[in-house]
């Protein structure tokens, strides 16, 4: 899962405790299960809170904090529980601070917006681990994270991608021995959809309720792709 848990709805605290869940027993199981950092976690653990619903705020109303605390104290009352949630070393930060941004599994890299060449030298752990430590309370943001061609940021492969952008990707795959890139972040109203001659397989389609989309998942089975709807 390719980040975006949090915003625009309702219902996010069920959301990262139902993943959580399935990370274990898939893990019991024998299998895994990954959900990935997309931009809306970082931004709510950096307390940008501008799509967080009413109801997103009630969600996390019990999260005990220090009602002396400067930081929790600034904001309104009805939004101190979630602020305790996700401000660094928060718990609910604590737990995202156990995903990553980006992975790679076999010739497949997996991430929210694109991984650029650019993060390919900065080091794609470098990038999941300060990320995490963000999140921990123990660095501050890295700063590779924090513009428009950041990990969770980019468009280049999932919006207006041309010849430029397929360049781009190709240096990127062959920089990191990898065959193909599968990104969310920008929705595809027609479902999923692939571009580069099907290096990148962009796999939002909304299927949150603030977009109505439909239920589609990606299936990679060795060198064969399908998509299941």
């Amino acid at each position: 899962q390719t980040g975006d848990q949090l915003d625009r709805g309702d219902g996010e605290r069920a959301i990262l405790d139902l993943f959580e869940r399935l990370a274990d027993e898939a893990h019991q199981a024998g299998g895994a299960f990954y959900s990935l950092l997309g931009n809306h976690e970082t931004m709510n653990v950096e307390l940008d809170l501008r799509y967080v619903t009413p109801g997103g705020y009630v969600d996390f109303a019990d999260i005990p904090y220090d009602e002396t605390d400067p930081l929790i104290s600034s904001y309104p009352e009805s939004e101190r529980g979630r602020v305790a949630a996700f401000r660094p070393g928060g718990p609910y930060a604590e737990i995202l601070a156990g995903h990553n941004v980006v992975m790679v599994v076999d010739d497949t890299v997996f991430v929210h917006g694109g991984i650029l060449p650019a993060h390919v030298t900065y080091g794609l752990e470098r990038i999941n681990q300060e990320v995490q430590a963000f999140f921990q309370g123990t660095m501050t943001f890295p700063r590779i994270m924090e513009s428009s061609e950041s990990p969770v940021w980019s468009r280049h492969y999932s919006d207006e991608t041309g010849a430029d952008e397929c360049a781009l990707l190709e240096e990127t795959l062959n920089a990191l021995s990898a065959s193909k890139m599968v990104v969310g972040h920008t929705v595809q109203r027609f479902g999923i959809t692939s571009a580069c001659n099907s290096q990148v397989w962009r796999i939002d389609v909304g299927m949150a309720a603030y977009y109505d989309g439909s239920i589609s998942v990606l299936e990679i089975v060795g060198d064969e792709v399908r998509i299941l709807q």
